[in-house]
């Protein structure tokens, strides 16, 4: 197995998953009456200091279906070095 292909698919899972904490935190915060970027400033940028285009990045990407191809793939490759 290469290690950069390892390397790379294990970067990717952690950014799929700090992308779900991120959408968790949004949703629990966002109502119909506030804003984004006030859910943004208030409760998401003191804890994940990310730019707003970013947190609509992550609006936008669909985590679960992300997140379970790149665990198929880990899954894949560490049936194929053991």
């Amino acid at each position: 197995m290469s290690i950069s292909l390892n390397r790379s698919l294990g970067i990717q899972r952690n950014k799929l998953l700090r992308y779900r904490l991120i959408k968790e935190l949004y949703q629990k915060h966002k109502t119909e009456d506030i804003p984004t970027t006030v859910v943004w400033r208030k409760y998401i940028c003191p804890i994940y200091p990310i730019s707003r285009t970013t947190l609509y990045e992550v609006l936008c990407t669909p985590v679960t279906s992300e997140l379970k191809k790149v665990e198929d793939l880990i899954a894949v490759q560490t049936r194929l070095f053991y």
